[in-house]
């Protein structure tokens, strides 16, 4: 029999990858008749689209669909998961577009958004969002002339910032490799608690579902649990309780910097699930209390946001970026702190 495996990134969301050896015994055969009989629930034009996407590769190199296999081949294929796999009411939800056009589109996304419907989130999602944007002029011809987003990255219900989604099949394939590859250039600003004592670093460590809850990610650092997983950070501000960090990550995982920053002692800034939600550095007084009490009433989420995304165009192969300013509530918070300590109260 074949020896294979299969990757699922972020907890089975965004794409599947498979590593295929075929047996010593296989007749020659096309390679996407292969994988349609070999991979469970996929469509034979699944697997094209993902070689017309060079998403598909026989012993280290990338092959069209109609290559034909051999004895002892290596194959590997990375599957994005189809746009729709429950059914997607269309909502008129406001978005902050910053690009769009006929492959991609990219948003400034708020807080408090959830990216895909379910788990409880059925509606009120960007997803039913981006189908309502997507099919504006077809809404009257029924579900079945709807047009629906191709998810390629998802970032936090409460963390706000940049965001990039595909309008089709093949720009959502070339995109999932660029972040499979780790190409993609994510840059996010922080609010964390303490003091750093280098100007930057980087956190690594495998980031896996948590022991002891599974609703957080934890950090395992001999690897034992989890996906590998590299954070760099380099300070922007001091405020010596709280520090403002720019955090680049070279990995995706789930919850990847809220994981880290709170796995070296600097969970951010009032997120309720890693700790961040208390008090954890400065002093007794009343006073000082109140100050983060009425912060954390101005910014009710993770002090995180997705601050610039930067990636090579599905189609005409040019780099685009895209950067964005904090929103309001972590741009007040900030200047808070920055008074605060400008008093001459910390």
């Amino acid at each position: 029999m074949d020896e294979w495996e299969e990757d699922v990134n972020e907890g089975k969301e965004l794409y599947e990858h498979f590593r295929i050896l075929v047996d010593k015994g296989q007749a020659p055969v096309r390679i996407d008749k292969f994988l349609t009989a070999r991979i469970e629930n996929i469509s034979r034009n699944r697997v094209q689209n993902s070689a017309d996407a060079g998403n598909i590769f026989v012993n280290g190199k990338t092959v069209r669909s109609n290559y034909r296999i051999k004895p002892n081949d290596l194959i590997t294929i990375l599957l994005t998961f189809p746009p729709k796999d429950i059914e997607i009411i269309p909502e008129d939800i406001p978005l902050n577009i910053l690009y769009e056009d006929d492959d991609i589109l990219v948003l400034n996304k708020q807080s408090g958004l959830v990216i895909h419907p379910g788990h409880g989130n059925f509606s009120g999602t960007l997803v039913n969002a981006l189908t309502y944007h997507l099919s504006r002029d077809v809404l009257d011809q029924g579900k079945e002339a709807l047009r629906y987003p191709y998810i390629v990255h998802r970032i936090d219900k409460d963390t706000s910032g940049v965001m990039l989604s595909a309008k089709n099949e093949l720009a959502q394939n070339r995109l999932a490799k660029q972040f499979f590859d780790h190409t993609i250039d994510r840059k996010y600003h922080a609010l964390v608690w303490g003091d750093f004592k280098e100007e930057e670093g980087t956190i690594t460590g495998h980031i896996g579902r948590s022991l002891r809850d599974r609703l957080v990610m934890d950090v395992f650092p001999g690897g034992e649990h989890g996906k590998h997983a590299i954070t760099h950070y380099r300070v922007i501000e001091r405020f010596t309780y709280v520090t403002l960090l720019e955090c680049k990550l070279e990995t995706g995982r789930t919850h990847q910097i809220r994981a880290h920053l709170k796995h070296i002692g600097h969970p951010l800034f009032n997120d309720v699930a890693y700790g961040g939600d208390r008090i954890l550095k400065g002093t007794v007084f009343t006073k000082y209390r109140q100050f983060v009490e009425n912060c954390f009433g101005i910014l009710n989420r993770q002090a995180l946001h997705a601050k610039s995304l930067g990636f090579v165009h599905p189609t005409t192969r040019e780099y685009l970026f895209f950067d964005s300013d904090l929103p309001e509530d972590m741009r007040e918070v900030v200047g808070k702190w920055r008074t605060y300590k400008s008093q001459g109260l910390i």
